[in-house]
Parts: structure tokens; C-alpha cells; sequence
């Protein structure tokens, strides 16, 4: 199992530009594998649904600066030279998807060929619609996105007819460094996004309110489907995102390890580590404690 990090998105009181690139530098130095961001463009004050990482409240309270994730990427490139870097995850809504292509090529470009494009449908009706996505037609506009992402990154002249986004007579430079393009990682634990992640994309982004148990059988319906559909099973990565807060350290260090160690045997090869505290100090503590016990700890 590869193991990566959150870079905080929030800037709590008392937290600079210099703590948060701090970080990012010493886990690239730690060698963790990956560097991770989120999206949220605002935070309603309201919500009718539950958060999907688990919990009725979104964890982050409106009056929270919540730094943009693309222009954050653009930041982790510029400051680290081998961890990759991606989104965890993307909501397709919330940009044009042709801005948005353009803007991923380009990170990927600048980062050397290191970016992982995790992307969602988005949850938060309320933030979607604010925006102006219809909520009941999001998880069709994002099929129709990714095959835009798709179609700039790989054709000279891109074209697209679709319901949503129309493209024709322009070229599209330039094109990624990776090819035919960075890897697409589906999030999203509903059927559809399942779907989603064998017909449009190159791996699934779990959450961790998924237990080992029910990831265990998304996996088994992902390689169901995989097979129907023709697709080679190694075709397709499977990672999660990890949170670790405070009530999964009670259980000690063991506990994070034989939770993580779950994960790894139903199936997830990279999983995203997220911290969420508000000090720098208790951030960089348990980077080390991540660097010094849980992975040893996973790789033996």
C-alpha cells in the first residue's frame, strides 16, 4: 500500500503560507507518496445530506478560509520534484470543464507528469446549486466533463457534441506530460460512481466511512463490472481517502496499522492520509508518527 498525505486546504488562525508549504516539503521528504488537496468553492451554512467522510456536519465551519484546490496544486509543484500530487477529489460542477482540462494539463506540465486528477460528482446540493448545476443532472454533466478532459488532452483539435459542452474548430495546447493522460480516479461510493469509475475512469477514490467489510464488496462489484465490460482488472487502481483523527489515534498506533492493514487486503493500494488539525505542530507530529511507526509498521 502507498501512502500519501492531506496538505491542509484550511488556514486556520495563526497558520501562513510558510506552514503549509513547510508540510508539503517535509512529506515529500519523508517519502510519502502522494500530496493531497480538496474542493470546495463555498461553505453553505445549511445542508440536507449527510457528509459523506462520515457524520451529519461538514467538518469545516463557513468562516473558514478554504484555499482554491487548483491554484494549491500549481503551489505543490512548484515546491516538491517527485511526491504526485492530486485532488481529493474534484467536483465537476464546480468549473467548465474546458477551463478546467487546461488547467490540469498544464499542473501536470508544470509538476513534471505528477498529477492525479481525483474526481466527484459533488454531494452538497446547496454548494452545487449556487453555482448553478442543476443537482438532479450533476452525475451526467460530469460523464460528459470527463469525456471533454479527455478529448483536450489527447486530440489536436478536440471535439465534442454532448448535452452539456460543445467543442470544435480549436486547438488545445498543450497536452499533459503524462500519457495518453494524467490518471483519472473516480471518488463517489453509489452505483453510478462505480460505473463511472470503469467507463470514464483509471481508478476509485473511497472514503473511509466505508468499512474494510463494504469496501471489500465495492471492490467485488468493481471487478464484476470491469469483467462485463471487457477491462482488464490492472487497469484500474483503488485508493481511499484516510481520516485520522483523534478518536482513530486513541486506539494507539496498532490500531491505525491493523485498520489501514484491513483496507490494504480488501483491496486499496494508495490510500490519502488526512490530519485535519488546526496546529502545525500536531501536523508535523504525526507526519513523523505516520512516517516512523504506521508504514514501517504496513510494510512489514
Amino acid at each position: 500500500m502507498q501512502i500519501g498525505v492531506h496538505v491542509p486546504t484550511t488556514v486556520a488562525p495563526g497558520v501562513s503560507r510558510d506552514a503549509l508549504l513547510t508540510f508539503a516539503r517535509e512529506a515529500e521528504a519523508r517519502d510519502f507518496a502522494s500530496l493531497w488537496v480538496s474542493d470546495h468553492i463555498v461553505i453553505p451554512t445549511t445542508t440536507d445530506a449527510d457528509y459523506p467522510g462520515g457524520g451529519r456536519r461538514f467538518p469545516i465551519p463557513p468562516e473558514m478560509p478554504y484555499l482554491e484546490p487548483v491554484t494549491m496544486l500549481g503551489a505543490l509543484a512548484m515546491v516538491t520534484t517527485k511526491a504526485r500530487i492530486g485532488c481529493s477529489v474534484f467536483i465537476l460542477g464546480h468549473r467548465h470543464p474546458v477551463a478546467m482540462a487546461k488547467m490540469l494539463a498544464t499542473i501536470d506540465v508544470l509538476s513534471g507528469g505528477r498529477l492525479i486528477v481525483g474526481v466527484g460528482v459533488g454531494w452538497w446540493r446547496q454548494e452545487l446549486e449556487i453555482l448553478g448545476v442543476d443537482f438532479a443532472r450533476r452525475g451526467r454533466a460530469a460523464d460528459e466533463a470527463l469525456r471533454v478532459f479527455k478529448a483536450m488532452w489527447t486530440e489536436r483539435e478536440p471535439r465534442v457534441e454532448g448535452e452539456f459542452y460543445r467543442i470544435a474548430g480549436a486547438g488545445a495546447e498543450p497536452k499533459p506530460l503524462q500519457q495518453p493522460h494524467p490518471p483519472i480516479w473516480v471518488g463517489g461510493i453509489s452505483p453510478a460512481a462505480l460505473r463511472r469509475v470503469i467507463a470514464l475512469g483509471d481508478g476509485w477514490h473511497a472514503m473511509s466511512s466505508k468499512s474494510p467489510a463494504e469496501l471489500a464488496a465495492s471492490v467485488a462489484e468493481l471487478k464484476r463490472l470491469a469483467a462485463a465490460a471487457g477491462r482488464a482488472w490492472n487497469t484500474i487502481e483503488v485508493s481511499m481517502r484516510f481520516e485520522m483523527s483523534e478518536a482513530v489515534l486513541a486506539g494507539g498506533v496498532q490500531a491505525v496499522v491493523d485498520r489501514l492493514g484491513e483496507y490494504a487486503r480488501a483491496g486499496v493500494q494508495h490510500v490519502a492520509v488526512v490530519f485535519r488539525r488546526e496546529d502545525p505542530k500536531r501536523m508535523m507530529e504525526l507526519l513523523d508518527l505516520v512516517a516512523s511507526k504506521v508504514r514501517p509498521a504496513l510494510a512489514g
